[in-house]
């Protein structure tokens, strides 16, 4: 699989973006190739303030790239880099990159990715990651994620501005896990201005031992996938349905679905009418035809199926974010080698969040080899952006709350929003022109800048 690395480090204001991949944690077992972190650098290369983005469960650094364009369209001095964490490098890229440069048809992207798996005729497609040959990958928990992470904040630093780590879902996890890492007797923290936590954040209440070691010898087990299977859908292919599926709805919208007819999709994800590549994705992932299971995937992406057919399309009135914003995020269209999923999530970085416990020790950090444990050793200067929406709610800022009085940070340095009636899961980072996450983040931002 080729890795593209783009020259981020140019003094160019309009670079054009890519994956810069640098050294990561050398884990255990890992070959040497995948002990890799990459990020998406967007904005002017002479800001010295840095916002890193760390995405949830099974996301990519795509994900955050058209907020990240907004944010520092309005953000003066700020670079935005968006993580690419390392397991996206089992991923195969090759028949997406030449779909997003029509090079190839909806068709053959299908066929490459899912279509052969019902028709043997196929004999041009990509080869499923067996589960023997990335054993390793089954250390690829808090640990590993953190101390890439550390690597890229490294980075940041040496701008000379100011660092702020932010994480969507899961993400705020590891924000939380970052910024209460025991480095050496300093807490992550002490090198980031700031934290802001996008629907996700880490749970006061950790997991027993016994549950810990539990997962532990579930995953472990001979035979266990490394993976997790996102919305009960087996990896790698809840990443191939979102990222041939976004690509398609944005590059061939009006073409009729091959997913819809394939007899792939789970029956939940099948529309009762024959419909489009964007009337599928559409379907898919907006509240109110999307199954439960898929709640961390959703979005208010407009009413629903158009009325009219035969092949029926996507009618986006009232979206909160954009269809075509949405299948932009998940595609990474424009951008050679990534896409907004993550099509191979560790089973063990799901796991190891439930030892995070806001930086607080506790059994089932030995368990997992979880080091946060400084939460009560945060910097009182340091600024908190909280922001709830449809599956972490008031949890969020709840959480968020006791992280800052753990170590005496004051209320004042607290901004805290709840949307979790009228924003899903990926309206915080989707939703345009009109968006409550983005009105508080861009004062924030200004806050941190005049911050001692």
């Amino acid at each position: 699989m080729a890795v593209l690395v783009s020259s981020c480090g140019s003094s160019s204001p309009t670079r054009p973006l890519g994956v810069t991949w640098m050294q990561g944690f050398a884990a255990p077992g890992t070959p040497a190739k995948y002990d890799k972190v990459g990020i998406i650098k967007v904005g002017p290369s002479s800001a010295k303030n840095v916002l890193v983005l760390e995405p949830g469960t099974s996301a990519g650094s795509a994900y955050f790239v058209p907020l990240a364009k907004w944010i520092v369209s309005k953000s003066s001095g700020w670079q935005v880099w968006s993580v690419e964490r390392r397991e996206n490098l089992v991923e195969d890229q090759s028949e997406l990159n030449l779909f997003k440069e029509h090079k190839a048809t909806a068709t053959e992207l299908y066929d490459y990715y899912l279509g052969y798996l019902k028709d043997p005729s196929i004999k041009h497609h990509s080869q499923l990651v067996a589960n023997s040959t990335v054993e390793f990958a089954k250390q690829w928990g808090m640990n590993v994620a953190v101390e890439d992470l550390h690597g890229v904040i490294e980075a940041a630093k040496k701008l000379g501005g100011k660092v702020v780590l932010g994480g969507h879902s899961l993400g705020g996890s590891v924000v939380t896990a970052y910024a209460t890492w025991d480095f050496n007797g300093r807490a992550g923290a002490n090198d980031l201005a700031g934290l802001v936590y996008i629907d996700g954040g880490s749970s006061p209440s950790p997991v027993s031992t016994q549950t810990a070691t539990q997962e532990l010898q579930s995953l472990e087990a001979p035979g266990a996938s490394p993976w997790l299977a996102f919305g009960g859908i087996s990896a790698p292919f809840a990443g191939l349905f979102n990222a041939t599926g976004s690509a398609s709805a944005l590059i061939d919208p009006n073409g009729p679905s091959l997913g819809q007819v394939s007899g792939l999709l789970p029956a939940d994800l099948v529309p009762p009418v024959r419909v489009t590549n964007v009337g599928q994705y559409g379907y898919s992932l907006n509240v109110g035809t999307s199954p439960s299971s898929l709640l961390a995937a959703q979005a208010h992406v407009g009413q629903g199926i158009a009325a009219s057919g035969p092949v029926h399309g996507w009618n986006g009135a009232g979206a909160l974010t954009p269809i075509n914003r949405f299948a932009t995020m998940f595609s990474g269209a424009g951008i050679e080698n990534v896409d907004g999923t993550e099509w191979y999530f560790p089973q063990r970085l799901t796991d190891d969040t439930g030892a995070v416990d806001n930086g607080n020790a506790n059994p089932a950090q030995s368990v997992l080899n979880v080091h946060a444990t400084m939460g009560h050793d945060l910097p009182r200067g340091l600024l908190i952006y909280a922001f709830g929406a449809r599956l972490g709610g008031a949890g969020v800022l709840e959480d968020a709350g006791i992280l800052a009085e753990q170590s005496h940070i004051p209320m004042s340095n607290l901004t805290l929003v709840n949307r979790q009636s009228t924003y899903a899961h990926n309206d915080p980072a989707g939703a345009y022109p009109k968006n409550v996450f983005f009105d508080h983040l861009v004062p924030f931002l200004e806050k941190i800048n005049s911050h001692g």
